[in-house]
């Protein structure tokens, strides 16, 4: 079992930065890949950012140049800079962690945090 906390939430303004932060715990081996999601009222879940085992990083085209996934390693920490801030990055953002087993890939999810931005 991974267990996730994600931190670093709250209300911005417009072009504003924030940095999330997740945390992870317990059974954390075999994670081939991380990333952020997020969703908004009404909307889907969608993926943000992922970074691979690799340290391969990808970005939706919606925030790519303006966030940046990170971790470290050493601390189980996985973060996202998220600069530039809009109005329609406000949603409840989800750290993801997805690890191999012999057969399969189990993900594994944090409560989420509110990410708000004002105009």
């Amino acid at each position: 079992q991974v267990h996730l906390v994600e931190s670093g939430g709250g209300l911005v303004q417009a072009g504003g930065s924030l940095r999330l932060s997740c945390a992870a715990s317990g059974s954390v081996f075999n994670i081939v890949t991380m990333g952020w999601y997020r969703q908004a009222p009404g909307k889907p879940r969608e993926l943000v950012a992922t970074i691979t085992s690799g340290s391969v990083r990808s970005y939706a085209g919606s925030v790519k140049g303006r966030f940046s996934i990170s971790r470290d390693n050493d601390r189980n920490i996985m973060y996202l800079q998220m600069d530039s801030l809009k109005p329609e990055d406000t949603a409840v953002y989800y750290c993801n962690y997805k690890q191999a087993t012999v057969t399969t890939l189990h993900d594994y999810w944090g409560q989420g945090t509110q990410v708000t931005v004002s105009s």
